[in-house]
């Protein structure tokens, strides 16, 4: 059992030939992941990285039984892009296209909402299951198995956390990057239910940041399920200013809950463990699990 992808998800590439979707293929390749081909329109019958080309996701889920399928596709198309994959029968769809416009992340939304479908981004690293499957962009090297679940908002805090917990002597079951625009498909409530749902997962790291309310909903879910497995947090974006974008286009501090203090308060009110620091995150995590 694992979260999202194992040794077991095929898993296909759109955008397969162009220069991130090829680089990015051939290190999951190299991971060991299960790429079982891409889509290219008009390159189809080709073959890419050893793997076959197809022109429509709906043939390449025909011809390979895919399941999984990672976006790298232009921003300007990458919202019909995920509808595709949907439409086409694609359950588990990881879009780390960034700078698709916010009009067109609501009519995905609307789109996919009763197909049954797991959209984890746009604008993210990723999902990495260490050992089996990684489909994203983070460093697979970073990343040892274990039993902590892993779901960030921040990319390169994913794989700083993930460092910390190996030095720990500890490890992850799986990363989920969700992405930090204003519109995506997991939220941080997502992730954290499908760790707890998870019987490999003993321990759930949240890194969080300012703007929006996903890590107030996480919280708040945690506390009602009964805070079954211990939750460590971490929110970036403590000296932030009010009313400027950081970095990602949903960090921005609207309302007073929306800044890492009061995120940090609300977080620490139910239960969870909450560091003031990244620096912290693997130490905390191996006291929380050395005490259970």
């Amino acid at each position: 059992m694992s979260v999202l992808v194992n040794k077991d998800s095929k898993i296909i590439v759109q955008g397969f030939t162009g220069s991130e979707g090829t680089f990015h293929a051939q290190q999951m390749i190299d991971y060991g992941t299960n790429i079982v081909g891409g889509v290219t329109p008009g390159k189809g019958g080709q073959e890419h990285l050893g793997k076959p080309v197809f022109n429509t996701v709906k043939e390449a889920v025909e011809k390979t039984g895919a399941d999984t399928s990672i976006i790298f596709v232009p921003p300007a198309f990458a919202a019909d892009a995920i509808k595709e994959a949907a439409e086409a029968g694609i359950k588990t769809i990881i879009a780390i296209t960034e700078g698709i416009p916010v009009a067109d992340m609501v009519k995905v939304m609307d789109y996919i909402k009763d197909k049954g479908v797991r959209l984890v981004g746009p604008n993210c690293p990723g999902v990495i299951t260490p050992g089996e499957a990684k489909v994203g962009i983070m460093p697979g090297f970073v990343f040892k198995k274990g039993k902590i679940g892993l779901v960030s908002k921040s990319g390169t805090l994913t794989y700083e956390a993930a460092d910390q917990i190996a030095k720990e002597g500890l490890g992850i079951t799986t990363a989920i990057g969700i992405g930090g625009d204003p519109i995506i498909g997991t939220t941080t409530k997502d992730a954290v239910e499908m760790f707890m749902n998870d019987p490999e997962t003993e321990a759930i790291v949240m890194i969080g940041e300012i703007g929006g309310n996903l890590e107030a909903q996480a919280a708040k879910y945690i506390k009602e399920t009964g805070n079954k497995k211990p939750v460590i947090a971490f929110i970036a974006g403590q000296t932030a200013p009010k009313g400027r974008t950081m970095g990602h286009a949903g960090a921005i501090v609207g309302g007073k809950n929306d800044t890492a203090q009061a995120k940090m308060k609300i977080l620490k009110e139910h239960g969870i463990h909450v560091v003031e620091s990244p620096a912290e995150i693997g130490k905390k995590v191996a006291e929380v699990m050395s005490s259970r």
